[in-house]
């Protein structure tokens, strides 16, 4: 391979990115143009081999970071994952990349509810020609321009709105326009603008801010790039009681990512901790000793630790097990006491206790 045809292939792969976290220019021997296994929206084929009687015409093709849909196609075209086709749009076609193929696709379409007796399924015309592709990049390529003169139309037009993303046809006749607004805009006036700036059809679309967030990209305060736009698809609610049993601190600065929204990472081992915390015994009840009751303070989920102290000495603070607190309770039940907490309480370095006064992140759990 020359060094000009490497060139090429770099910069086509560079084009076909739109989402896709191969880096720029990190072309090597086996990696196709149309590469999308390290996508977000790629879609792990785990019945490759499979396919039966039933196994029905339809694919999953994406298209620029964050949008793919399913199409259906003729029997006697043969499809692979990973190929460029152009698709039915309205109107016109559009280009995009095959993600999934046989039966799985089945499976995925029942995971979202897709039920193509129910609603209408656009065809795939044929795989994608080098005319096709030629016109496709040229609309890559004008995007990022386009959204430039764009936010300066608005700017000058005085609306109050972020214009986030703009995403060409593969054929080069119509674009979606992404923006942002806290309020209703009258964008009339800027349609008529953007059509004599651009002689397109223009589509104006509104996204929330986790959306936002997902398109523009960032580092969380984790160092690692943000999850709405390296990975995640589907947005789940997230509130704050998630933060109340994984036993976080109230602090907004530190629940609250980018998009202003609370971190969707909140989700993410949150069944762990519902799950570990049904082993654990009700803290509302006092532990009774000759001492005095005892009143829980916190607890260690991943230790399984609850940490008690006496109702008139709330400084001197015991880590007990949970399992030893349960058998301080069936006693308590059966009317019998504990000489004291200290015999029942764990052994700890000067290390640890340095640390559990320092935590200020612990609060109670519901």
């Amino acid at each position: 391979m020359d060094k000009e045809t490497e060139i090429t292939k770099t910069d086509i792969k560079q084009d076909t990115m739109r989402g896709c976290c191969i880096p720029a220019g990190s072309h090597s021997r086996g990696q196709t143009v149309d590469q999308h296994r390290c996508c977000k929206l790629a879609s792990y084929n785990w019945l490759p081999d499979v396919s039966g009687p039933n196994t029905p015409n339809y694919v999953e093709v994406r298209f620029k970071n964050d949008h793919k849909d399913f199409f259906s196609y003729p029997p006697e075209m043969r499809l692979l994952e990973g190929e460029i086709v152009a698709v039915e749009a309205s109107p016109g076609h559009e280009i995009g990349i095959v993600s999934l193929t046989g039966d799985t696709v089945r499976l995925q379409m029942k995971r979202k509810n897709f039920n193509p007796e129910n609603r209408e399924v656009r065809r795939i015309f044929r795989h994608a020609r080098p005319v096709d592709i030629e016109k496709w990049f040229e609309a890559m390529s004008l995007e990022k321009t386009t959204m430039n003169k764009t936010r300066v139309i608005v700017m000058d037009l005085g609306l109050e709105m972020k214009i986030n993303d703009v995403e060409y046809q593969g054929d080069k006749t119509k674009a979606i326009f992404y923006y942002t607004a806290s309020e209703r805009v009258d964008f009339r006036e800027l349609i008529k603008k953007l059509a004599e700036a651009f002689h397109i059809r223009i589509e104006m679309r509104q996204i929330g801010t986790r959306q936002e967030a997902a398109k523009l990209g960032g580092i969380g305060s984790c160092g690692r790039e943000l999850c709405c736009s390296s990975w995640i698809n589907n947005f789940r609610s997230v509130s704050t009681t998630f933060a109340r049993i994984q036993q976080l601190s109230l602090n907004p600065q530190k629940l609250v990512g980018q998009c202003g929204k609370l971190k969707c990472c909140l989700n993410f081992e949150l069944e762990n901790y519902v799950e570990t915390l049904r082993e654990f015994p009700d803290n509302r009840i006092r532990l009774k000793t000759k001492k005095g009751d005892a009143v829980y303070q916190k607890s260690d989920v991943f230790k399984k630790t609850m940490w008690y102290a006496y109702a008139d000495d709330a400084t001197n603070i015991l880590a007990i097990p949970i399992d030893k607190v349960k058998e301080i309770i069936a006693m308590n039940r059966k009317g019998k006491m504990i000489d004291d907490l200290e015999s029942w309480a764990q052994q700890q370095s000067a290390g640890e206790i340095v640390e559990m006064e320092g935590d200020d992140d612990f609060v109670d759990f519901i």
